[in-house]
């Protein structure tokens, strides 16, 4: 039975998830199941269901090679199926009325005037929600490319003004993070995690 066709459990796919850096080349997901982990990653929650990500897919191999020296020639940029650039929306409060549309009137009208006050009330909260919320959604996309049979990397290198630059992105997105995703071309290696007394704080400082 291949990779693929094995039902992990969820505590199999986080324990098994580790950060692949090569990876097997010319292997190309099939549409139907990159879809099938797109959908998944588009699950993930977020303030006030805005949103806050877009995802620029990068999968024709010309493209991922304009994408290489801009990631410092980091080789599985080049190597694996797809790059997600996981961007954050500046301006997400402008999805409320779509998001909202189906709702009463009264809830409605709440909603839009709470996310639209917070937005024009704190200047910092656009860029802090994008980057919150884009990084849940990075997370869960990671996860279920896990769930699917495949491995991933996040990637924080890479020069984002060149990025915005190639590939056009507008002024709206803020990149967050690359992260490749394709078969592993050698397994990733566990990292050590410190204990948990060490990273839970019970009650207060």
């Amino acid at each position: 039975m291949s990779t693929t066709d094995q039902q992990l459990s969820s505590e199999e796919v986080i324990r098994s998830r580790h950060s692949v850096r090569k990876y097997q080349r010319d292997v190309v997901i099939p549409e139907a199941e990159w879809n099938e982990i797109l959908e998944l990653a588009l699950n993930a929650p977020s303030s006030w269901n805005l949103q806050h990500w877009r995802f620029l897919t990068i999968q024709e191999q010309a493209n991922k090679d304009r994408l290489l020296p801009i990631a410092y020639n980091q080789q599985q940029v080049s190597d694996a199926s797809v790059n997600v650039v996981v961007l954050g929306d500046l301006e997400a409060n402008l999805v409320a009325p779509v998001v909202f549309e189906n709702a009463t009137p009264e809830i409605r009208e709440m909603m839009l005037g709470q996310i639209n006050g917070a937005y024009a009330n704190n200047p910092s909260l656009g860029k802090d929600e994008a980057i919150r919320n884009a990084s849940l959604a990075a997370m869960q996309l990671m996860l279920a490319a896990k769930a699917k049979g495949y491995d991933s990397v996040p990637m924080g290198g890479y020069n984002p003004q060149a990025l915005i630059k190639e590939f056009n992105i507008p002024e709206r997105y803020i990149p967050v993070m690359i992260i490749s995703i394709g078969k592993a071309a050698s397994p990733g290696r566990a990292s050590g995690r410190l204990p948990i007394e060490h990273q839970v704080i019970q009650e207060s400082f």
